[in-house]
């Protein structure tokens, strides 16, 4: 199944489906079938067009992101904090050493932060290596070093090395809180990710104060044409995207209870 998601990816996300609409109808096109080349060539147009110059992304997304909203303060008292990985580069970190972060090093941040403010708080950070080879070291063993080097000890941390997707992470991190006995932790992940996140340890039967960081969206987009960030518009359209399709694929493998758990 990990297999099969991430292959599923590579050819469904929105500039590769444009890709492959426009080599289809070329192929057609060479065939001499003029009527079908045209439709295809349309369809790769207008999913290039809606990808690289509409905000459709963009409104997606802070849809994702308006689910959880942030808690106005923070707890009183803070026995843990649930951070999910996906915000370091694992490549690089195997190569080279180090910790370099990624777009969703608010994740990392934010955790910092709260257990400088909570040093009672235990860290447990889930995340392995999710690359199809898992030839990289894990995103919970390179943490060490980062909070190491911010004058967070390493004894705080709790680390769930070997989840590979999302729904690995809340069962293995399930597994571990039920073993060290914590409970009433904060779940820091992406808000666009949280929808998701928040589905899958419920299903596991945990618990969570959902704590969204990483906000991609100003959250006031309206759907409109936008020829000034294309390559930001591919973006947000391609993590939209990609977001939306695990809630409905989630939900269809019973994974999750609610296609948009709120």
């Amino acid at each position: 199944m990990f297999l099969l998601s991430k292959l599923f990816w590579v050819f469904a996300q929105p500039l590769s489906a444009a890709f492959l609409l426009a080599a289809i109808a070329a192929l057609l096109c060479f065939a001499g079938w003029r009527r079908s080349c045209g439709f295809a060539a349309l369809a790769a147009a207008l999913t290039l067009f809606v990808t690289l110059f509409t905000t459709t992304g963009a409104v997606a997304l802070q849809v994702l992101e308006a689910r959880f909203p942030k808690p106005a303060q923070e707890p009183d008292h803070l026995s843990c904090m649930i951070v999910l990985g996906g915000a370091l580069d694992n490549e690089i970190n195997t190569a080279r050493g180090g910790f370099e972060l990624n777009q969703a090093a608010d994740r990392f941040v934010e955790a910092m932060r709260l257990a400088r403010n909570h040093p009672e708080a235990r860290i447990l950070i889930s995340g392995g290596d999710g690359s199809i080879s898992g030839g990289y070291e894990g995103e919970a063993e390179t943490s060490e070093r980062l909070f190491s080097a911010f004058g967070i000890p390493a004894d705080r941390l709790v680390k769930e090395n070997s989840s590979r997707t999302t729904y690995e992470n809340a069962l293995n991190t399930a597994e571990l809180l039920k073993s060290r006995g914590l409970e009433n932790c904060l779940l820091i992940t992406s808000a666009y990710h949280m929808p998701r996140s928040i589905g899958l340890f419920r299903k596991a039967g945990i618990e969570v104060t959902p704590w969204p960081v990483d906000y991609r969206t100003s959250g006031i987009a309206a759907l409109s044409p936008d020829f000034t960030q294309p390559s930001l518009n591919a973006q947000l359209t391609t993590t939209a995207a990609r977001e939306w399709m695990s809630l409905t694929a989630y939900y269809l493998a019973g994974r999750i209870g609610d296609i948009f758990p709120g």
